[in-house]
């Protein structure tokens, strides 16, 4: 049960927080104070905002384009305005990166004729805003405009794509916004960077029975908003193909909905600091609330995955493959480390469209009830394609197998009826007591605080990449935390037990390696949040590697308490989170070695032992070196971090008296 305390309701425009100085004119203030927020109506609504006393985002055009509505969400005249602040205490269900979440900041709603509405929001981390509807009939939304202006020699993380048509697994092309062609596309979310070093990071939440946004080049250097229209007809790409479509007709709208309703919020997290950005839970906040009244069948947890090592075992008696007594060698692998769950991936049922019974070489019944034994769940990997208008009896047929999880691939859409089908997936499956995890999807847009047995979506380009390319890089890794990993959890699959430095890694589709150090890989165990969050390579190469294997089972998957210590966008990141009385740092640094000084001082009044997975002194010429250390320190002591070229550094820290409590 969400918590809510109200501290403040109704403001009058006299004061500070919030004020109309002119008609039509209108300035938000965020509750600190940093962030202004300034809005114009008249012909258009035009807003923008200063951080600091420094313009960071210009102004700025948005409207509305409903059918058959022409004043509605485009005409700007004779509003009424509203004034709130409000201050909530808000309780995580599944916590990815805080348990308990501040939810602070003044709002201002105007209110046009023809039942529009527009909210904007103002908090210390950043600003948001959306459109209302109280329209008695349904209604289609042609479009909906967002001219985003910057100051001049802003940059961005830019993920570009060719297509809306995509999985949004792309690289992050640091990028002048002023070189953008017009109608060249990104995905979100997207990191801009002022030339006063203010950055801001754009997403989305509460996006539901909407398509999703991408944003494209304009003229000088401004950002415009573009949205995959309503599908009316989508084939496969060729005959017999399985997951990849052509969209063959779309409609001349983009979303048919009801009228009266809220749209999702824009959010524009703002900052001088690049550690506010990964410890901002904004979308979090402007998602809807917990719609399950029961959840504590939800478990987080890791889970042992296939498909990355190609089910290559070593030193066994059988035949290693998709059958059942390799996944049996995965279930005594999972038990062996305490590790919540294995999946079955491709190949596991009958073919990849009827996934209703098992392939001959696989007894899912026998699987179940062996991981039963040991206390290991399943979770079973399928095409969106046959489950989409199935999901009734299909998840109803996994929860009466036993199964406890379902890991739903090759989405590649953003449209209305794909962002329908999330939902619809996500409830149908807390109905059979399923967790979810999106692959070949969007990023999270909030649906996970609604239905938390959504625990990850992929929407990155992560070690799967290693299989055939070089674009999962220590930059590429260290920029994820600032852009990707902002609007939720990432279904990265960390682990990989072969490491290389650049200059000795090499592609294989079966034995893949990764790039960096083999602490680069333990360190995403805490600085990557992912509440189902996988080990990607083969149970034999952990076996192997037991001192490492043994250090990252004891890694939790979700958090009550997270502090960025040191952070630079795509150079470096030092993370601390808690989980109950224990305290994790992962340290991630780009190609460049870096030594790092950190302090302590977030620790509790108590003694700890430290356990640390260092790179070894010898990681620069060998990346699969690394040292296991121990030591005692408590909240007066400073470290020094010494990360070798796409280095990694983690620490597990237990309490070793109790001289006090941790507040």
């Amino acid at each position: 049960m969400i918590k809510k305390i109200f501290f403040l309701t109704l403001l009058v425009f006299s004061l500070p927080v919030a004020q109309k100085v002119l008609a039509g004119n209108y300035k938000l203030e965020s509750p600190d104070k940093n962030m202004v927020l300034n809005v114009t109506t008249g012909d258009s609504l035009v807003w923008s905002v200063r951080y600091k006393d420094k313009p960071v985002i210009g102004r700025t055009g948005i409207a509305l384009d409903i059918a058959g509505f022409p004043g509605c969400g485009r005409v700007f005249k004779n509003e009424k305005a509203a004034i709130t602040s409000e201050s909530v205490d808000l309780v995580a269900v599944v916590p990815n990166k805080d348990r308990n979440i501040r939810d602070e900041y003044n709002q201002l709603t105007l209110r046009f004729r023809d039942g529009f509405s527009v909210e904007f929001r103002a908090y210390d981390e950043g600003v948001a805003y959306r459109f209302t509807t109280a329209l008695k009939s349904d209604v289609k939304v042609n479009d909906e405009q967002l001219n985003l202006c910057f100051p001049r020699g802003t940059t961005a993380l830019f993920p570009q794509e060719k297509s809306m048509y995509s999985h949004c697994e792309r690289a992050y092309l640091h990028i002048s916004l002023d070189t953008i062609a017009t109608g060249s596309f990104c995905s979100l979310p997207v990191l801009f960077s002022t030339a006063d070093s203010v950055r801001i990071l754009f997403s989305e939440a509460d996006l539901y029975d909407y398509p999703g946004l991408f944003l494209k080049g304009g003229t000088g250097g401004m950002m415009q908003s573009a949205f995959p229209k309503y599908v009316l007809r989508a084939v496969p790409a060729e005959k017999g193909a399985d997951r990849n479509e052509i969209i063959e007709r779309e409609a001349d709208y983009i979303a048919a909905t009801s009228g009266t309703r809220s749209y999702p919020w824009r959010i524009f997290i703002i900052t001088g600091d690049d550690r506010a950005l990964v410890e901002s839970n904004l979308v979090f906040k402007l998602s809807r609330p917990l719609k399950l009244a029961e959840t504590s069948w939800i478990k987080p947890g890791k889970v042992a995955w296939d498909w990355y090592n190609a089910n290559i075992l070593t030193g066994v008696d059988f035949k290693s493959g998709i059958n059942t007594e390799t996944y049996k060698y995965y279930i005594d692998f999972a038990s062996a480390y305490g590790l919540e769950y294995i999946i079955l991936d491709e190949g596991w049922s009958l073919s990849t469209t009827r996934i209703l019974a098992s392939n001959p070489d696989i007894d899912i019944q026998e699987l179940v009830n062996y991981g039963k034994s040991k206390n290991v769940g399943i979770i079973l990997w399928m095409l969106w394609h046959p489950l989409d208008g199935n999901e009734e009896q299909i998840l109803k047929t996994y929860h009466d197998w036993g199964i406890k999880g379902i890991k739903v691939d090759f989405m590649q859409r953003s449209d209305q009826y794909m962002v329908n089908s999330y939902a619809r997936i996500a409830e149908v499956a807390a109905k059979y007591q399923l967790l979810v995890d999106f692959h070949g999807a969007f990023k999270p847009s909030g649906l996970s605080r609604a239905y938390p047995n959504v625990l990850t979506h992929e929407g990155v380009r992560g070690n799967e990449n290693n299989k055939w390319s070089e674009y999962a890089s220590p930059e590429h890794n260290v920029s994820l935390p600032f852009t990707r990993m902002v609007a939720g959890p990432m279904d990265y699959t960390p682990g990989a037990m072969r490491n290389a430095q650049k200059k000795d890694f090499g592609i294989s589709f079966n034995n893949p390696m990764s790039m960096g150090t083999r602490c680069h890989q333990v360190a995403m165990y805490v600085v990557y949040e992912s509440p189902l969050q996988m080990l990607c390579d083969s149970p034999s190469l952990y076996y192997r590697e037991n001192e490492t294997t043994d250090f990252i089972s004891r890694i939790p998957s979700v958090w009550d308490e997270t502090i960025v210590l040191k952070a630079k966008v795509g150079d470096y990141i030092v993370i601390a989170r808690r989980k109950d009385d224990q305290w994790f740092i992962g340290a991630m640094t780009d190609w460049s070695p870096r030594k790092l000084e950190i302090d302590l001082s977030f620790l509790p009044e108590s003694a700890f032992l430290m356990e640390v997975m260092k790179d070894g002194l010898n990681a620069g010429k060998n990346a699969n070196d690394y040292k296991h250390d121990k030591m005692e320190v408590n909240n007066r002591s400073v470290i020094t971090l010494d990360l070798a070229p796409g280095g990694g550094w983690a620490a597990i820290l237990n309490v070793t008296d109790t001289g006090s409590e941790h507040k």
